[in-house]
């Protein structure tokens, strides 16, 4: 065997020393000095990022969140009682992050992309992280694209437009969730062939549910699933049962995947049902790491958390491929109290809301849209021609028959044009009401508003209103069908097109009272 010189030796080892890190691990591992209440303080990760995920014993991961002098404070996403004092923590070099793709569709993930429906392993493209900066506006383009729901009372006053962010409010039990769960129902539509043909990209959705009970989030998974909607849909669950830091992160997880769509030219819908919970698990988090209270004891940076989330939603410009990220955010109020401090930073955040009111539910007017303060401040634009022409009126004869109907209350001798707008508006209300999970597409709203505010309705008694709808609406499609597909391609109404619709829904008028 050849000897081997000394000088050879030396510069073996010069190399092999050369590649070695004189920096030891203690940059990367930490101690526990402090755990409980899903809050650790660790101390020695003098590197550690904000944001950073590490990794505690028992496969429990968490969160950083406190940058400290001598400690750091994270957040678990896992059960305290599995750490213990003096446990060991590594650092992952990675922040926090969500897997995305589209094989995520039809599943029900926790915010951390971990499946629970039982359905097995995801199969995911890629990791993201969680917290983006939002894109300036060179990015971005106006809103004028419809995002239909399906709703009348929505799709003709208050639109949506895709990239928008519009505030769904009210206190509970008035119909917020339902509202959005429609919504993703009526985008069914947007994947058939018909849309296809007419120009209409499929909008993806996700629902992100947070803080509510698990017999809820499974009620929602299964109507989605009975209306065939869970096939474009991803559901992002934290419900009450699990730790608050996963309730803080789930929103910006769900933002995260319609993101995905959106940087690939697609279109999606990301709903946070509901944003107040997550403000309360993040004051919980807030407190529990001693960050000063402010008002109402949530955290001075409350607006920033929701503010950094909806920013997120646009519309792309064309050279980044014009895809969109819409936003429903929900907001629960107490008793009405709009002007409280979560309803209020959101209001002032998003493009709109659509207020629902408990006395107009209780009262049977379902959806209980308040159309006197729910506004949207950028979706007419995107509102299609056809439905802009004839809804023009709407909103104003409801105002007025709103207004008048209090008076009416205290006098009976009304003069004849206070009659009139009493009865076309109480017409209208009956109109636009609408049964829940019976999304109802665009022309054929078109018809049943343009049947109201052409006073069509004036000699059918209220009762008889929904009746005449439901009829109309059969008997256009069965004697002029046509009318209904050029609505659908040309978006717009002719002179020639409304007096033809006048016509056949005078001829039905007529055989609608001799039917009576």
């Amino acid at each position: 065997m050849a000897e081997v010189r000394p000088d050879e030796v030396s510069a073996i080892l010069r190399k092999q020393l050369s590649g070695f890190d004189s920096e030891i691990d203690i940059y990367d591992v930490g101690t526990v000095l402090q755990v409980g209440d899903g809050i650790a303080r660790v101390y020695g990760l003098s590197k550690v990022m904000a944001s950073e995920l590490l990794e505690f014993p028992n496969d429990v991961m968490g969160m950083v969140l406190n940058l400290e002098e001598d400690s750091v404070g994270v957040v678990l996403f896992g059960e305290s009682n599995l750490i213990k004092e003096g446990d060991t923590v590594k650092r992952t070099k990675r922040l926090a992050s969500f897997p995305v793709g589209n094989k995520l569709l039809g599943r029900v993930v926790n915010p951390l992309g971990e499946p629970v429906d039982g359905k097995g392993s995801v199969q995911h493209e890629k990791y993201m992280p969680i917290e983006r900066k939002a894109l300036g506006v060179i990015a971005r383009q106006p809103v004028k694209e419809p995002l239909q729901t399906g709703i009348t009372a929505i799709d003709a006053m208050i639109p949506i437009g895709r990239g928008q962010r519009e505030l769904i409010i009210g206190d509970r039990q008035t119909g917020k969730t339902a509202v959005a769960v429609d919504a993703i129902i009526n985008q069914k539509y947007t994947h058939s062939k018909e849309a296809k043909a007419v120009g209409i990209n499929p909008v993806f959705c996700v629902y992100v549910a947070i803080g509510q009970k698990d017999s809820t989030v499974a009620q929602v998974v299964s109507k989605l699933d009975e209306h065939g909607a869970m096939e474009y849909t991803t559901v992002v669950s934290a419900p009450a049962s699990t730790p608050a830091p996963l309730q803080y992160i789930a929103p910006y997880a769900g933002a995260t995947l319609g993101e995905y769509f959106r940087d690939n030219g697609q279109h999606s819908l990301v709903i946070y049902d509901d944003l107040s919970k997550q403000a309360v698990a993040y004051r919980e988090l807030a407190l529990l790491l001693k960050r000063p209270p402010g008002r109402e004891a949530y955290p001075g940076d409350v607006f920033y958390l929701h503010s950094r989330l909806l920013e997120r939603a646009s519309k792309l410009s064309d050279e980044l491929g014009g895809g969109s990220l819409t936003a429903l955010p929900i907001i629960e109020t107490q008793q009405g109290d709009v002007s409280a401090y979560i309803p209020t930073n959101v209001i002032s955040i998003t493009d709109g809301q659509i207020y629902l009111e408990p006395n107009l539910f209780n009262s049977g007017v379902r959806p209980a849209i308040n159309v006197g303060i729910s506004v949207s401040r950028v979706g007419g634009n995107a509102q299609i021609k056809a439905m802009k022409k004839v809804a023009g009126s709407l909103k104003l004869d409801l105002a007025q028959y709103r207004e008048l109907a209090a008076f009416a209350k205290f006098g009976s001798d009304l003069d004849k044009s206070t009659q009139q707008t009493l009865a076309k508006g109480a017409r209208l209300v009956e109109l636009l009401k609408q049964g829940q999970y019976a999304p109802v597409p665009i022309e054929k709203q078109i018809l049943s508003v343009f049947s109201g505010t052409q006073g069509f309705l004036e000699s059918i008694p209220v009762k008889d209103v929904k009746r005449f709808e439901k009829e109309l609406i059969e008997y256009l499609d069965l004697k002029t069908h046509e009318i209904f597909t050029e609505i659908r391609e040309k978006k717009s109404l002719s002179d020639e097109l409304t007096e033809k619709i006048k016509n056949s829904i005078g001829d039905f008028l007529t055989k609608f009272k001799r039917s009576e």
